[in-house]
């Protein structure tokens, strides 16, 4: 998953089989960024907050999500 925090608007896109690019409005700074992706994740898959977790990357823009169903 490529995140890309401080961005004009906030989506989710599928790039890949298991590839995703998730666009958030916050700034990296203090986990902001990493809580906004996270929020739209859950949204996208539509499973609560506590089900996605960032595993791998989480100082980066690569990331790797766990997502619970």
């Amino acid at each position: 998953m490529k995140a890309k925090p401080s961005a004009k608007e906030e989506k989710v896109e599928k790039i890949g089989e298991f590839d995703y690019r998730v666009s958030v409005k916050e700034a990296p700074v203090k986990g902001k960024a990493n809580e906004a992706v996270i929020k739209a994740l859950a949204e996208y898959f539509k499973v609560p907050n506590t089900s996605v977790r960032i595993i791998a990357g989480p100082a980066s823009r690569n990331k790797i999500v766990d997502i619970i169903k």
